[in-house]
């Protein structure tokens, strides 16, 4: 698979919608993820990004506009023991039950869907993060309508063992702006994942298109240690 640059993609898509990042620093000492959200609507603009936990929480940046919650009021991020887990919506919580009852991130996943927001039928995309003495694995899913028809849920997981320094994956809930949107197509891509954690953080939110833009969480995890660095972005403040 051909490595592709992550501030191009994004630069070239003006909607890729929520994204997931994960991957291995390319000095190898670190798990890196980030995840960003962006809206079209005044609702799905007016949030922000904050700590909870180890994880984190949208919230309404002004209450007073806040319309309809159930779709954009989540933990896009939760830890369970070794575990991160990172979603584009409630389905965090699900992984995160799920793991408690001794489920793997597949079967915890096999009770929902994508999302009831048609004619778009969102992606629910995920990601898990496995960091446990010196070693790292990560995983990735989508759940997606097939092909628009809300009769049929297509489920895809992808699996990344003792991944390579300097590598990481890269996946999205929209191919492209449209009306209805487009759901992500392929397997995630593969991008590069530099050492520094603000050069990252910086670049990726460079790229996002300035309209659409929301936040972005990016977190590093030493393999080594198991301790993380963390750093958030909002454009509401």
């Amino acid at each position: 698979m051909k490595m592709l640059s992550l501030e191009q993609e994004l630069k070239e898509n003006a909607y890729p919608g929520r994204g997931i990042v994960i991957g291995k620093t390319e000095d190898g000492t670190k798990a890196a993820t980030a995840y960003f959200i962006m809206g079209r609507s005044e609702n799905s603009r007016n949030r922000v990004f904050a700590e909870e936990g180890e994880g984190i929480r949208t919230q309404a940046f002004d209450e007073s506009k806040l319309t309809d919650p159930s779709l954009i009021i989540y933990a896009p991020v939760r830890v369970i023991g070794n575990k991160t887990i990172v979603t584009n919506g409630d389905q965090t919580d699900t992984v995160y039950e799920g793991m408690e009852k001794g489920l793997t991130f597949e079967q915890s996943l096999r009770s929902r869907e994508f999302e009831p927001d048609g004619p778009n039928y969102t992606p629910r995309i995920s990601g898990i993060m496995q960091v446990e003495d010196g070693t790292f694995h990560y995983a990735m899913s989508i759940l997606k309508s097939n092909n628009g028809n809300p009769e049929s849920c297509s489920r895809y997981t992808f699996t990344y063992e003792n991944p390579i320094a300097g590598e990481g994956h890269f996946i999205h809930t929209y191919m492209h702006d449209g009306n209805p949107l487009p759901s992500f197509e392929g397997e995630p891509k593969l991008v590069a994942v530099p050492n520094d954690i603000d050069d990252f953080t910086k670049n990726v939110w460079e790229s996002l298109n300035e309209e659409n833009k929301v936040s972005l969480f990016v977190r590093f995890i030493d393999i080594a240690t198991g301790e993380y660095e963390t750093r958030i972005i909002n454009k509401n403040k």
